[in-house]
């Protein structure tokens, strides 16, 4: 069972980590596995989109949470010895990322943003954000499984190669869980999650007041796109959620537009969408470093351009 293994959390994640896993496997000529919680119909699917095997690992019981499977993955990783795992780096993937490396004792690189094979040292050469954003930390890992959590949107979903064919595997159920959900809260948000829009308005400092925000909100509403923020409004301000920040301590997006309004534009909030395929701004200080990451600009009053644009666009 040794090869590149994918801890499964959500579909849509699962199928990005199955492009690079696959584009792996292959230039190392070993298997791709995924572990998913029990639902035999997404296996299949996970198996034309790449997988070469599906381990379904036993349903959980209304008290136990995703937690109760890192015991199964811990025995599996120890008898067979993966070259490596991948994990989506969500709260839950990258608290079960720690605690799985603590376990079996490896290395463990987190918030992976570009990983490749070294065939000369026959060893895989991960890549992530250091110093803030300002620097790429390239990260060899020396013990053997290794392990990176992907930031979603990271890649691309691997296509489906309809009739594909692969094993799907039963694994027995492991000792219980001595973490235990007490009670269950839903956590009310005020839009949907920001990582998931292909659109999204950003709003910094140069928004004056929190009313003003109704004009950003408005501009995304007409471009069907979702609002977001710099920390300072989220953090200090408190005019929005925190989980609409935008930035290295943060949400990581990747949207396919970003267009940040009376956004200065530091390293720190830079490093949250810089992979964004077209970043524009409108800061009416024509030195804002907004401007060296954008491809589009707009040198002006915010509250000038915006209203401009929404009826431009309201046409």
């Amino acid at each position: 069972m040794a090869g590149i293994w994918i801890i499964a959390e959500n579909r849509e994640q699962t199928l990005e980590l199955l492009r690079i896993g696959g584009e792996l496997s292959t230039k190392t000529g070993t298997r791709l596995s995924v572990f998913l919680s029990q639902d035999r119909e997404r296996a299949r699917d996970y198996i034309e989109c790449g997988a070469d095997e599906v381990f379904i690992l036993p349903p959980l019981t209304e008290d136990q949470s995703l937690d109760a499977y890192i015991p199964r993955i811990i025995v599996e990783a120890q008898q067979d010895v993966p070259d490596l795992i991948l994990i989506p780096a969500t709260a839950r993937g990258k608290d079960m990322a720690a605690r799985i490396a603590a376990r079996i004792d490896t290395g463990l690189c987190s918030s992976c943003m570009a990983l490749t094979f070294d065939d000369n040292h026959a060893s895989f050469v991960m890549e992530r954000l250091a110093y803030g954003g300002a620097a790429v930390q390239k990260v060899v890992c020396t013990t053997r499984p290794a392990m990176a959590t992907i930031p979603p949107r990271t890649y691309e979903p691997a296509d489906a190669v309809k009739g594909r064919q692969g094993q799907i595997i039963n694994l027995p159920a492991h000792s219980p869980s001595t973490v235990k959900i007490l009670e269950k809260k839903v956590k009310e948000r005020e839009s949907k999650d920001i990582t998931e829009s292909r659109l999204l308005v950003c709003v910094g400092r140069g928004v004056e007041k929190k009313e003003d925000v109704a004009l950003a909100r408005q501009l995304a509403d007409v471009l069907h796109g979702e609002l977001a923020c710099t920390r300072p409004i989220a953090e200090e301000y408190h005019w929005l959620a925190e989980e609409l920040c935008i930035g290295l301590s943060g949400a990581q997006v990747e949207p396919d537009l970003y267009l940040g309004l009376g956004v200065s534009g530091q390293v720190q909030h830079v490093t949250g969408f810089r992979n964004a395929k077209v970043i524009a701004a409108v800061n009416k200080d024509e030195n804002a470093p907004i401007f060296k990451a954008a491809d589009f600009g707009i040198v002006g009053d915010l509250y000038d351009v915006v209203p401009k644009l929404i009826a431009e666009l309201k046409k």
